[in-house]
């Protein structure tokens, strides 16, 4: 009430009522962000526009049905709200509605009077089925499906996707029944761009057999359909390691001989992914050895890998050992280099090293807080079965050589790394209390004064120059605000060198195609284009200043 009081008072001592702020938000945005229904009411009552959009064009509507604010959303829709207004990306307020599951705000949001486009679609064609199917929200799912307001169900994004695939995707069991139930089967036999169907997705998702037993019970659903690349269920199950999933389509007539085609191989290699390379390639040996022994119910014989078309045994075709030794043989000589080369203090042993808590994790395994030496450390610890990955172990291997050469009070500082067995595999660097800039910045929502900015920018600038500079320069390839580590005085480090490569090193197989983060990531590498220089960091660190200075995360409006 004492807030009310103060604002009629502030409003009739003459304030701007439509002025705006930080992100463009007005005084009616911020009410609405809060769920002040009074505050709302009053700046509406004296005249504040119901349809002022911020930065991202969201109205005040968006911003209540986004945060659930029932008694906002039907003041704003009393006052004239456009409950079609699109925000910077297309989104209506349904679809925040819908996303959240926000039962009641979508009920609103479809009265009479104020109805909003039930098939309206975003810049990616999403229509609000889209979310509420993705993140499960099956009574919304069911409001608009039973009701008389003309979905079209089986609408795709631009990816392909109908609300049934990315129910899939995500395991969303009870939506997926409501969608069938509701709206019939013809989205079952839609494929997306990646020539998958909802069974496909069900697969790729993996974790939920009673949702892929569902499908299955489903007349137009088979257990060996081809996508138009050829790959089946089983394959998705394979590709992504779900083994159990993989025993139950085994045990229920999957054909493991059916192939895919992969565009991206000559034509010569097209016909060789079986659902048993697909896991072979992805490092799956638990799901590799079921499929070599795993024996057909009409085989009198054991299966074996050897076994041929036909012959006693079922035909498993399995890919020849010599890639996998020679990747293995050269990971080996890699470790072998990288332990002769490394000098001997930088050499440690896992049980020097004390873990404490968790404090980052990654494809490659988990980062801690820890001791070692009497110091305390940042440990980069590896899966223990990363060893299998052959990217994994190149990862690692380059950024000890890279990290060891390095010295400069402006980048993170090398302690050791445990290199005995590649399932200790661990990297050590010292710890930098502060934390990351972007943690600083949208997380904790700091906010910095000019010289503290100054500091940081040129800090980064300093520890880019010395790496862009030494004998052997090294391009970071992944500069963004996560890697960029705050002492407590305020000063920072560069750190991350997971993706950096030595310049010189300008082949196609060094210069991988898209490394680091999208937001930060220079046209050229964004491209696609393999060949690019230490201009590709210098782009990176024009987003980090413009991140420093505008508190906000480059192309935040846009999907990675």
């Amino acid at each position: 009430q004492d807030s009310a009081e103060l604002l009629r008072a502030l409003l009739h001592g003459g304030a701007d009522i439509q002025q705006v702020g930080y992100g463009a938000l007005t005084a009616l945005h911020i009410a609405t962000i809060a769920g002040h229904r009074q505050a709302v009411d009053i700046l509406l009552q004296h005249g504040a526009y119901v349809n002022v959009q911020d930065a991202v064009f969201f109205t005040p509507l968006h911003i209540a049905a986004y945060y659930g604010h029932e008694q906002v959303t039907h003041l704003l829709l009393k006052f004239g709200a456009d409950v079609n207004a699109s925000g910077e990306v297309g989104d209506r307020p349904l679809h925040l509605a819908s996303a959240k599951g926000f039962l009641n705000i979508t009920k609103l949001l479809m009265e009479e009077g104020s109805k909003a486009d039930v098939n309206a679609q975003d810049n990616e064609d999403h229509v609000p089925l889209h979310f509420c199917s993705r993140f499960g929200h099956h009574e919304i799912v069911k409001f608009l499906l039973q009701s008389s307001f003309e979905v079209q169900p089986h609408v795709v994004n631009i990816y392909g996707d109908t609300p049934l695939h990315l129910a899939c995707y995500n395991g969303k069991f009870e939506v997926v029944k409501e969608i069938i139930q509701l709206s019939g089967t013809e989205s079952l036999t839609k494929e997306n761009i990646f020539s998958e169907t909802a069974f496909h997705s069900a697969c790729t998702y993996g974790k939920n057999i009673e949702l892929v037993k569902y499908l299955l019970d489903q007349n137009v659903v088979s257990i060996n359909h081809q996508g138009r690349d050829g790959h089946t269920g089983l394959h998705c199950a394979c590709y992504h390691g779900h083994i159990r999933l993989v025993q139950f389509l085994l045990d229920n007539g999957a054909d493991m001989n059916l192939v895919a085609c992969d565009p991206s191989r000559s034509s010569g290699e097209k016909d060789e992914q079986t659902c048993l390379m697909w896991a072979y390639e992805k490092g799956h040996d638990a799901i590799v050895t079921l499929l070599k022994h795993y024996k057909r119910p009409q085989d009198d014989s054991p299966c074996n890998e050897y076994s041929q078309p036909g012959g006693d045994g079922s035909y498993v075709s399995v890919p020849s050992p010599l890639g996998k030794i020679k990747s293995m043989t050269k990971e080996k000589a890699d470790v072998l280099l990288l332990r002769a080369g490394l000098p001997s203090h930088f050499h440690l042993q896992l049980s020097e090293i004390e873990f404490h808590e968790i404090i980052g994790s990654g494809s490659f395994g988990k980062v801690y807080k820890g001791r070692c030496r009497n110091k305390i450390v940042a440990i980069k610890r590896y899966r223990a079965n990363t060893y299998c990955s052959k990217s994994d172990v190149d990862m690692f291997c380059r950024e000890v050589s890279i990290l060891c050469r390095l010295n400069h009070p402006c980048v993170i500082q090398f302690v050791g790394a445990c290199l005995d067995d590649p399932s200790q595999f661990a990297i050590v660097t010292q710890y930098i209390s502060g934390g990351s800039l972007f943690s600083l910045l949208h997380e904790q929502k700091r906010t910095l004064d000019l010289q503290s900015k100054l500091i940081i920018a040129v800090d980064v600038a300093k520890g880019m120059e010395y790496l862009h500079n030494l004998t052997q320069p090294i391009i970071h390839r992944d500069l963004n605000s996560h890697n960029i580590l705050l002492y407590e005085d305020g000063h920072a480090v560069v750190a991350d060198f997971g993706e950096s490569r030595f310049l010189q090193s300008l082949d196609e197989d060094n210069m991988t195609k898209q490394p680091g983060n999208l937001r930060w990531m220079a046209p050229e590498v964004f491209t696609q284009c393999t060949r690019y220089t230490i201009k590709a960091d210098v782009f990176s660190y024009a987003l980090c200043l413009w991140e420093l200075l505008t508190g906000e995360i480059p192309f935040a409006h846009l999907k990675p």
